[in-house]
């Protein structure tokens, strides 16, 4: 069973790795991309939004989708699509006509990140989908280990334009997986109407609901700061610390790391630890670590304390992130895919917004970097008050499993 369920989360974490591939491999390649096109800081970073804010779209219309057609379909024909748009990119002749790409390619890519998740929801629930989650999150998590070193090797031996030439790639190989890979997971009497009233009554009702959106909101804020993270260390260690670009890719990668170490805490913990209590506890780890990275960044401090800030940071997302997830599926049976889609937009969409914020003082400046970070550490916890703590009780693991 073991064997099986690690067989199942490699074919599913292959495309979870399309959205950091998507957003991080060409990260090392902003200045020269900034140079390329003879444009501003600000601008090459609009194209990171771009692509943020396109993944967020796209899971509006992937999620529900795959709840009316199976999961099969909708991932097949999105990842043709990402090919061709990943194509687009890499010959396009301005920066206008590049960001406009980057959104549609974060729009396809956004299939490999939802309709992933509602296939976990429907194999899984209870203790089994949390620890389920968190071996997907681990093997998700190789992605930005290696997309930023693979991004350099990539521009080391070509251009820029080889980064999305390769995503490409990419997208071909995943849509082998698809194809021959995948089987249907949502059976046809399972499906929902294609209806537009139906899909937009189910969107409102889990808007409504306060314990779901208290957990999806949770998850959307601190992965705000985790993108102001990705915008904003590739000119923070590059411009203000002197680092390599190859340096700036393994300082990155560690980060992937940290986050895997978190889900691994989270998968040994599940089942003897109340989920509530592992999520307080990344919480706890969130607000401390931003804390710190905020202080670096406002004194100008030695480089080695901000990358411990922020490796604790990210381990704060490694716990956080399969947490809230299974809390806020464990009662989405019937519409995983659309309830999938709302924990899979908030991240992209408040993120959309944190990463321009972070260059706005120009690109030798980390002071907005932490200010952001450690503000998404304090509303999370305060949407977690508010909206968590005070409607929902705490159980224990083993008592919500007896209930169902």
């Amino acid at each position: 069973m073991e064997r099986e369920k690690t067989f199942i989360s490699i074919y599913i974490g292959s495309f979870s790795a399309l959205g950091p591939f998507t957003v991080d491999m060409y990260l090392s390649s902003l200045p020269r991309i900034t140079d390329f096109f003879e444009t501003s800081t600000s601008m090459v970073q609009a194209s990171l939004t771009a692509s943020l804010l396109g993944i967020a779209l796209g899971q509006i219309f992937m999620g529900p989708l795959s709840d009316v057609y199976g999961r099969r379909k909708p991932l097949v024909f999105s990842m043709i699509l990402y090919v061709l748009f990943s194509i687009g990119c890499a010959f396009s002749p301005n920066i206008g006509v590049f960001i406009s790409l980057r959104f549609f390619q974060g729009f396809f890519a956004s299939a490999g990140l939802v309709i992933p998740c509602a296939i976990v929801r429907d194999l899984y629930s209870g203790t089994e989908m949390t620890q389920f989650v968190s071996l997907l999150t681990m093997i998700g998590n190789i992605a930005p280990l290696v997309s930023p070193v693979a991004g350099s090797a990539v521009v080391s031996y070509t251009s820029w334009i080889g980064v999305f030439l390769s995503l490409g790639l990419l997208g071909i190989a995943l849509w082998v997986v698809a194809v021959w890979g995948i089987k249907e997971t949502l059976p046809a009497e399972r499906r929902i109407p294609s209806r537009l009233t139906t899909i937009l009554q189910n969107y409102k009702q889990m808007l409504r609901d306060r314990i779901f959106m208290g957990y999806a909101f949770i998850t959307g804020i601190l992965f705000a700061g985790v993108f102001a993270y990705v915008a904003g260390t590739p000119f923070i260690y590059q411009n203000l610390y002197g680092v390599s670009p190859l340096m700036f890719s393994i300082l990155f990668a560690m980060n992937g790391g940290a986050i895997m170490l978190g889900s691994q805490f989270v998968k040994r913990s599940a089942g003897r630890l109340a989920e509530n209590h592992l999520l307080l506890i990344g919480l706890t780890l969130a607000f401390l670590s931003s804390g710190a990275v905020m202080v670096v960044a406002l004194s100008h401090g030695p480089l080695w304390v901000l990358v411990a800030a922020l490796f604790l940071f990210a381990a704060s997302i490694g716990i956080i992130g399969p947490v809230t997830f299974s809390l806020a599926m464990e009662s989405q049976e019937r519409m995983a895919g659309t309830a999938s889609a709302i924990l899979g937009i908030l991240p992209f969409l408040f993120g959309s917004f944190a990463s321009p914020i972070v260059g706005i003082e120009g690109e030798y400046s980390a002071e907005p970097f932490g200010v952001l970070i450690f503000a998404t550490s304090l509303l999370s916890i305060f949407v977690y008050v508010v909206l968590v703590k005070r409607s929902a009780p705490v159980f224990s693991m083993e008592k919500r499993d007896v209930e169902r």
